[in-house]
């Protein structure tokens, strides 16, 4: 064993995650309150910003699939058609969204982002940046790649169980592709 395996080790085993008999399930319970809270401290960070929750989660998917469909939109972010619809609304109504036809079917609405949408998402990603630096101080950069290695081995595992699920269940039209 390496000495920073070692140290690992003695890291883990001292962790009081680990030392309960039910590590695992608190575990689970620490990375679900670490995304709640992460979620929280983000949304104090684009307060100032104008943004709900919601509109920012739109916002930064389409900041990286501009030009979506709203019904393709709704089926990556697992919103239904008329919840993602009053947003993309809110959106537009606030100047940070477009929708135009399709080039090719007319019936067929595409969102992208405008200009002040860009500048808004430019505003976040500085605001997100203040805020991860402050949430992983202390941690060295090797360490901050290697729990994002992990977080990265853990979601393909879940994706991996809920494809699983749905080649079972192929009546659970609740599941999606991620």
């Amino acid at each position: 064993m390496t000495s920073t395996a070692a140290s690992q080790a003695r890291r883990s085993a001292k962790s009081p995650v680990f030392q309960e008999e039910n590590w695992d399930a608190r575990l689970g319970f620490l990375m679900h309150d670490v995304s709640r809270l992460r979620r929280s401290v983000f949304d104090e960070f684009m307060k100032p910003l104008g943004v709900t929750r919601s509109q920012w989660w739109v916002l930064a998917y389409l900041s990286r699939h501009d030009g979506m469909i709203q019904s393709d939109l709704a089926g990556m972010l697992e919103l239904g058609k008329a919840a993602l619809g009053g947003l993309i609304d809110r959106l537009e109504a606030s100047g940070f969204i477009m929708r135009r036809p399709d080039e090719t079917d007319r019936r067929v609405k595409r969102i992208f982002l405008s200009a002040s949408g860009t500048q808004l998402i430019k505003e976040m990603v500085k605001r997100n940046h203040d805020m991860s630096e402050r949430m992983f101080k202390d941690l060295s950069t090797e360490d901050r790649y290697r729990l994002a290695d992990m977080l990265m081995h853990v979601k393909r595992n879940l994706v991996s169980i809920r494809g699983q699920s749905a080649v079972a269940d192929p009546a659970d039209g609740e599941l999606q592709d991620s």
